[in-house]
């Protein structure tokens, strides 16, 4: 019967029941059945931790494998090679079964998310060295906010590799402490492709991070485990980059506003509450030959006083304030950088930081306070 090619290569479709699952071992064991028949089966260890999913009592499967004769009790039994669930992808399903566990353990609980930093001076990428996913980060990062130094951790993102790499990469980051935020992503891809982002070990090593994390995973389409773990979910990587960092023009424009804004509401406040203060002061009431109302005239006088000097002591505070703002955010401009003699060197509109970074021959673009120079690499000196 062993030798029997047909019995050796058999497909199923039935309902699982009577499920067994011997975690000492590794070997399931469940009964197969529709509205005719039940036949007894096994899928041992070897073959069962190939699975995606979890079989479930109730669940509709197609299994291939092979028939043999159970000789302890003389019965047909089904040995299972593979199986996948009925009418739907076993990704599809082991997806959903590790989101549900982990929502029930509340590993997802907005409570426990992480508020992103609003000025990151260091910021750490986690995707592959070669794919397009780091080249839109560091491009939006140095455009957004130049000042931003950008560490990089190479991983596979995707395949055998990718899961332990993408681990020891956030655990190098939570270990040195040396990023305020990490990007975590890859471009878009299958669910195949992605599936390493929909690990069970990487996503509890992503939400247990001190660190704040942002997923930019794939396309906006696209959701992954990972994405739901991490602290903030980005549609794509780009829009990961853009979550990180402020863009520093418009701070600047946004500050300036306000500062003119507050300024002339403090004026505008003053000089109406003087105006009122003089208007009582010359009514007719307040102007009687009485004396009472003469004293009362001298105390709104100085209430006048007091109340104007008040105004211009908070006047003045809030300017040395915004000042002393304004002499900080100075200091971060790029421009000021610039018109201090310095300038900024970009290739391929990456800023240059070492001599590691151009080869002779390049075409390097240096800005300067006022314009821009277009220059050849001739020489290299250490």
């Amino acid at each position: 019967m062993d030798d029997d090619e047909v019995l050796n290569h058999i497909f199923l479709s039935g309902e699982i029941s009577n499920l067994i699952d011997h975690y000492r071992s590794g070997h399931i064991y469940l009964s197969l059945k529709d509205d005719k028949a039940v036949i007894k089966c096994v899928m041992f260890a070897g073959n069962a931790l190939r699975l995606r999913f979890k079989p479930e009592n109730g669940m509709k499967i197609i299994a291939s494998g092979r028939v043999s004769v159970y000789e302890a009790t003389g019965q047909y039994q089904f040995y299972i090679e593979q199986m996948q669930p009925d009418g739907i992808g076993d990704l599809t399903v082991a997806y959903e079964q590790i989101k549900a566990k982990l929502e029930s353990e509340g590993l997802f609980d907005s409570s426990k998310k992480q508020p992103l930093p609003q000025l990151p001076k260091n910021i750490g990428v986690i995707t592959s060295s070669t794919g397009a996913a780091r080249r839109d980060i560091e491009q939006i990062l140095a455009r957004r906010c130049p000042l931003t130094n950008v560490l990089l951790y190479p991983a596979t993102v995707q395949g055998d590799k990718a899961v332990p790499e993408l681990i020891n990469a956030m655990n190098y980051f939570n270990n040195n402490n040396n990023v305020d935020v990490i990007i975590i992503g890859r471009g878009g891809g299958s669910i195949e492709d992605l599936w390493a982002f929909n690990d069970e070990s990487l996503a509890r090593t992503v939400a247990n991070s001190h660190i704040p994390v942002i997923s930019g995973v794939g396309h906006e389409t696209d959701f992954t485990i990972c994405d739901f773990a991490a602290d903030m979910r980005a549609p794509t990587p780009s829009a990961a980059a853009e979550l990180a960092v402020p863009d520093m023009l418009k701070l600047f424009d946004d500050l300036n506003n306000i500062s003119f804004t507050l300024g002339y509401l403090i004026k505008n406040k003053i000089s109406s509450e003087q105006n009122r203060i003089k208007a009582l002061s010359t009514s007719r009431v307040l102007s009687s030959d009485l004396g009472f109302i003469q004293n009362l005239g001298i105390t709104i006088d100085n209430m006048s006083n007091r109340l104007g000097n008040s105004f211009q002591h908070q006047l003045h505070e809030h300017q040395l304030a915004l000042s002393a703002l304004s002499a900080k955010l100075n200091v971060l401009s790029p421009l000021n950088i610039l018109s201090r003699g310095y300038a900024i060197p970009m290739i391929k509109d990456k800023p240059v930081k070492t001599i590691y970074d151009v080869s002779v021959g390049d075409n390097l673009e240096i800005t300067l306070s006022k314009g821009k120079l277009d220059c050849v690499i001739n020489q290299i000196k250490e």
